[in-house]
């Protein structure tokens, strides 16, 4: 095995650079050395590299947190995992010790690291990671399919929360990434009719072709009107897969029906009128990464019923990190795969 590996790393204030580094050794006898395969570009990878960052990271690591590995070495005290094993990576690691791990809401850990933020990620031939943050997936999972391990638990978990019925109506707001799992677990769960909204041509025309969804440029259209005229109510389950979007989606929820908040948008501010709230009796929920979802959507991608790799639009090497970023960014791609 060679001994050093040539990984980008973040700079600064929207910056990549490469660097020789030494592979990663164990050094907790819990952890695990992982030979990366492959590795998603996040959102937040977007956030991190953003001018000014939308997303805090440690300057000087290596971002990355959506990959697909297998174990390359292990340390004393590992027991449930071998040299060999294929892994899937859950990023978030939790103190187990602070009021909110202990009142069992993990997500809300104050004490918190993250792989790919404040521990070196997953864009790097190598990465290291203890135990309880690998879950072991079967071979005859694509590769492809389970490098997109960690926002499909995202989605599983805000689902987790609010489940959909089938024949239920859904409206997605924003066809990005994320909005299309959203599109691809609601389907899996049985929804009858998933309409997603957007403003990128790009975006609503794979929404149609590839998710089977009603596609709606709210930039053109009127996407209240649209929804009522198809559904004579509104939907039972409306996501804001945007993170500034609560004013619209209260709107777009049929009474007593549900509004899932999941983008992130730390700087947008909105105002909303909580008479439309309460007098419809709407249920308003925040679904911030999921209560460990992560054996759930082992699961399902086991299953076959879902196949996130159907989002992949682009496959580039590690060296060329910063393209596929950009084009994420600019929207001239759905998702984009790295392997190392």
């Amino acid at each position: 095995m060679t001994h050093v590996m040539h990984v980008p790393i973040f700079a600064g204030e929207g910056k990549l650079s490469y660097e020789d580094r030494p592979v990663p050794h164990i050094a907790g006898d819990d952890e695990v050395l992982l030979g990366i395969e492959a590795s998603g570009i996040c959102g937040t990878d977007l956030n991190i590299l953003a001018v000014p960052p939308a997303h805090k990271a440690k300057t000087g690591i290596v971002i990355g947190h959506e990959g697909v590995a297998r174990v390359a070495a292990v340390g004393s005290k590992v027991s449930g995992l071998k040299v060999g094993d294929r892994v899937v990576i859950a990023p978030r690691l939790t103190c187990g010790n602070c009021e909110y791990c202990r009142r069992g809401l993990d997500n809300q850990c104050t004490n918190y690291q993250t792989i790919g933020t404040t521990l070196d990620g997953t864009f790097a031939p190598f990465a290291v990671a203890p135990e309880r943050a690998l879950y072991k997936i079967s071979d005859a999972v694509s590769m492809d399919d389970a490098a997109l391990f960690e926002p499909l638990s995202c989605v599983v978990g805000a689902f987790t929360k609010a489940p959909v019925q089938p024949g239920d109506r859904v409206c997605i707001i924003g066809a990005g990434p994320m909005g299309a799992l959203f599109a691809m677990v609601a389907r899996a769960h049985g929804a009858g009719r998933v309409f997603m909204s957007d403003v990128v041509p790009y975006r609503l025309d794979f929404a149609q072709e590839v998710l089977g969804a009603t596609p709606v440029n709210s930039k053109a259209q009127d996407l209240q009107k649209v929804v009522m005229d198809a559904t004579g109510i509104g939907c039972d389950i409306v996501i804001d897969a945007v993170g500034n979007q609560l004013g619209s989606a209260i709107k777009l929820a049929r009474r007593a029906g549900t509004v899932i908040l999941f983008g992130l948008r730390p700087n947008d501010t909105q105002q909303v009128s909580q008479y439309h709230i309460t007098r419809y009796d709407l249920n308003v929920m925040g679904a911030f990464v999921g209560l460990n979802p992560f054996v759930q959507t082992v699961n399902l991608l086991e299953s076959g019923r879902t196949k996130p790799r159907e989002l992949i639009t682009h496959r580039l090497p590690l060296s060329d990190l910063a393209h596929g970023v950009e084009l994420m960014r600019s929207a001239q791609a759905m998702k984009v795969l790295i392997s190392t």
